[in-house]
């Protein structure tokens, strides 16, 4: 895990006058995925069941691409992080919604729930399950949906780290919305290998 000087000198620096993302951010909480839940595609639910009985491998598979992305960090910092925000971000909002029916938070916290994204909770717990669980393991908000967090617990027990899903979350910081998550972490993994190689020289 990140050092948190680290990471919020790096999160200053990246999201510095970022005023878009925080007046949308603005404008509510909750805001369902083109239609309303009892009208919502089939696919949707499908794809994000999918995704987490499929936990492991996509844990898997996104630790070989951070490690990628770490990789690319130099040309990142050459292109400039702010410069390949917008590109990023589209992407990863495209490739993340499809999968997760991600709500771009800026602040992904898929690997420590069981790639059941919090943001799709109507309640947009980031740590859950509250107490209105029906008995059918259905949302007490959106009687048709399962219930974010329980699915959440039934990825994460097929993952390696499984158990990261124990860890308290942080409050969501509205103005990170529609930022690129994953150029964030490689920006605090960045910082924190070069801050360990001069403690190393030191």
């Amino acid at each position: 895990m990140a050092d948190p000087k680290v990471a919020d000198a790096i999160e200053t620096k990246i999201v510095k006058g970022n005023a878009a993302p925080a007046a949308k951010a603005a404008t509510g909480a909750y805001t369902p995925a083109g239609v309303s839940p009892s009208r919502r595609s089939r696919h949707k639910y499908t794809v994000r069941l999918w995704a987490v009985r499929h936990s492991r491998f996509l844990e898997w598979f996104y630790n070989r691409f951070a490690d990628m992305f770490l990789l690319l960090h130099p040309l990142w910092k050459a292109i400039g992080y702010n410069r390949v925000e917008r590109p990023v971000t589209f992407v990863e909002r495209h490739v993340k919604g499809f999968l997760f029916d991600c709500r771009m938070c800026g602040q992904c916290a898929l690997s420590s729930t069981g790639m059941s994204c919090p943001m799709n909770c109507p309640k947009q717990l980031r740590n859950g399950p509250c107490g209105g669980v029906r008995a059918n393991g259905n949302c007490e908000v959106e009687p048709d949906m399962p219930c974010v967090w329980v699915q959440a617990w039934k990825g994460s027990q097929n993952m390696v780290k499984g158990d990261a899903i124990m860890n308290v979350q942080k409050p969501v910081n509205q103005s990170l919305r529609e930022t690129s998550s994953w150029l964030r972490v490689t920006a605090e993994a960045a910082a924190l290998r070069e801050a360990q190689a001069k403690e190393n020289q030191a």
